[in-house]
């Protein structure tokens, strides 16, 4: 049995996807609350102090595959799961995930920014790695569903914050031969996150890693987690020596950008041309992809998905990084070798940074209207 918990303790009240708005305000606490996580006083909080850490909520989202099918999917109470020692996703890294947000509109009702791009990209890193897909309708729906069943948990508008969703993918069954599973676990679980940059948005210094985030033609492109393992320790380099993060050059000539952190990169020309790399190892982010398009339809700027040389970095006003974490970081400067280049500053944002964050920004929480399909409504 992958997923039980008979002879450790009770099961966890699990719903099937009906009368849940009715119900979901008076779950009872999960038979696993007495674990070390945080438990909110969502009617006593101060939203204003929230981080990007775990906090346990009342739902998450458990679908099985099996016999090679999909099951209907519950949500459930419990935040453990328990699976096989054997399975494929401890041992041989058969797993992926994504991260999207849902918020609190001015108006009370609630968006999720782009949901079908998150399923789309996962369905990608899904065929790359051998394990069966979740449909399009059936991921947003699920995000859906978690989103209602932990509505008290949404920031409020204007707060910076939002609700965090956490989809996974994993490989779980006996197994120890290196082949794919022979089961499968979809989930979804959110967390609270407040705003990125606490007294508002501003510029940080990156370093050139010698480390490789991907292989070429590797796993690069997918949302996979080996990728984020492999930078753990050039992350940790970096903080001994005072930078957010690291720049990843391309794996194969160690001459072009690819990526910073877990982030992607972009940059705007001294002409106004907004710049990002094209790399078939560099993860697809949905943010660069809204940016570009705003970029050009909104800002009325040039776009380009190009090389970007590490030793052209004066060809650039302004930089960023941009993901869903914290939409656009600023770059305030890059370290490469024994040179320091300062794009727009090292303290202010520049103007079109601004911009492009304001605009994107303002889409998710429906303060302005986007194109058509970015926002779908959950409530």
């Amino acid at each position: 049995m992958i997923v039980s918990t008979e002879g450790q303790r009770p099961r966890s009240k699990t719903l099937p996807f009906m009368d849940l708005q009715a119900q979901y305000n008076h779950a009872p606490e999960s038979a696993c609350s007495h674990r070390a996580v945080i438990v909110m006083d969502t009617d006593n909080f101060d939203w204003s102090s929230l981080g990007f850490d775990y906090i346990k909520t009342d739902y998450r989202y458990l679908s099985q595959w099996k016999d090679g099918s999909w099951d209907d999917g519950v949500l459930t109470e419990d935040n453990t799961l328990h699976i096989s020692e054997g399975s494929t996703a401890l041992h041989y890294g058969q797993q992926c995930f994504e991260g999207l947000k849902a918020y609190r509109c001015k108006d009370g009702s609630i968006n999720l920014f782009r949901p079908d791009r998150n399923a789309i990209r996962m369905q990608q890193s899904c065929a790359r790695l051998l394990m069966p897909e979740i449909p399009t309708d059936v991921f947003v729906e699920a995000c859906k569903k978690v989103v209602l069943a932990n509505e008290r948990f949404i920031p409020p508008y204007g707060s910076g914050g939002a609700l965090y969703l956490r989809p996974f993918l994993i490989g779980v069954g006996d197994n120890i031969g290196v082949h794919p599973a022979p089961q499968f676990i979809f989930s979804i679980f959110c967390v609270p996150v407040g705003a990125y940059f606490k007294g508002g948005m501003k510029p940080v210094n990156f370093m050139v890693s010698s480390y490789d985030r991907a292989a070429p033609y590797g796993t690069g492109a997918a949302k996979v987690g080996g990728n984020y393992a492999a930078s753990l320790l050039p992350n940790k380099e970096a903080h001994e020596r005072e930078f957010a993060d690291c720049i990843y050059l391309d794996p194969a000539t160690h001459t072009k950008i690819e990526e910073v952190g877990s982030a992607n990169f972009f940059a705007i020309t001294h002409d106004d041309v907004f710049v990002t790399p094209y790399s078939p190892s560099i993860l697809p982010s949905i943010t660069k992809y809204s940016l570009l398009e705003l970029a050009r339809d909104y800002l009325g700027l040039a776009t380009q998905e190009t090389d970007v040389p590490i030793t052209d970095l004066d060809q650039y006003k302004e930089a960023g990084a941009c993901g869903t974490a914290a939409v656009i970081t600023p770059i305030g400067g890059i370290q490469y070798k024994d040179d320091f280049h300062v794009f727009y500053s090292e303290t202010d944002v520049g103007p079109v940074t601004r911009r492009l964050y304001d605009t994107l920004t303002s889409i998710q929480v429906g303060d302005i209207e986007g194109p058509e399909g970015w926002v779908v409504k959950v409530k």
